[in-house]
């Protein structure tokens, strides 16, 4: 495996990669893997020639009081992941190279932004759409792996694929999650012994929203949903919500289609998601 740390070095190794008609996939991360960030990375190796991996914690989706300088960082352990995992090329860059002078231009989401984590994180989104198209445009792969336990992220990213014309194929990744259910995550690290007990249970909740749904035939109002959360869990729940994916709206009474069920809930120090993807009408199922 061969650690970039530069785009001038990025550009020419990839240069020589595509010449000798090699594809290129790409899984972004902001480091700190887990069996989440692995399962990308073998879906990955299995598609493409070459498969490159970035680890940048990227300022512009953190917002003021959020985690940005104690997100949890180890690169020699990431090293050797990666490695393992089979990826060909990590990059690693510093901020310098990523923002070598102040952004005179940076990306909007306009829709499916301001709601879910968006709602609770102004601009969260507008950041990762930037520091994604930048990358996009560093890289320049094939294809690209993304979780599906950060659902929202998958829609605002497929959406700008699409309306930016880019020929990158997003391959969606099902959450991966602990045996007892709790969905991977590398802020999982700074939940409590109680926490981490009564985490689980998010994901049965959400299972338990979408049986509602599906017995009822019609969505489970949001408040209906936060109320049954606030009834099992100790911590602050921000939102549950049961939307269309990928576009994230409210579903018509008849809707038949995918839903997304989501939720997010707060504990001392860590902020958790899950959600659930299944096709209206059907058994449950992941994308």
């Amino acid at each position: 495996m061969k650690q970039i740390r530069t785009l001038q070095e990025l550009n020419e190794y990839l240069s020589s990669e595509k010449q000798a008609g090699k594809t290129i996939g790409f899984v972004p991360t902001m480091g700190y893997l887990h069996e989440g960030h692995l399962q990308l990375a073998a879906q990955a190796v299995n598609k493409y020639d070459c498969v490159v991996m970035s680890i940048f914690v990227n300022p512009l989706q953190f917002g003021a009081g959020e985690d940005f300088e104690t997100y949890p960082r180890d690169e020699q352990r990431d090293s050797r992941l990666a490695q393992n995992a089979g990826i060909d090329v990590l990059f690693i860059p510093e901020m310098e190279e990523m923002y070598p002078q102040k952004m005179t231009i940076s990306l909007k989401v306009n829709e499916g932004a301001d709601i879910l984590c968006g709602k609770s994180r102004p601009g969260h989104f507008d950041g990762v759409a930037t520091v994604v198209m930048k990358l996009f445009h560093m890289v320049e792969p094939d294809g690209a792996f993304f979780g599906q336990k950060d659902a929202q992220q998958v829609a605002v990213i497929k959406n700008m694929v699409r309306d930016f014309n880019m020929n990158i194929h997003i391959h969606t990744v099902p959450v991966v999650r602990e045996k007892d259910g709790l969905a991977m995550s590398s802020r999982n690290i700074r939940l409590t012994a109680v926490e981490r007990q009564e985490a689980p249970q998010i994901y049965q909740l959400l299972k338990d929203i979408v049986k509602m749904t599906e017995k009822n035939k019609t969505s489970v109002s949001s408040a209906e949903a936060k109320a049954y959360f606030q009834d099992h869990l100790h911590g602050k729940i921000d939102y549950v919500e049961i939307l269309t994916f990928p576009d994230l709206l409210p579903p018509a009474p008849s809707y038949k289609g995918k839903l997304l069920a989501a939720a997010a809930v707060q504990y001392s120090q860590a902020r958790l998601i899950d959600n659930i993807i299944w096709e209206s009408g059907k058994d449950e199922q992941n994308v």
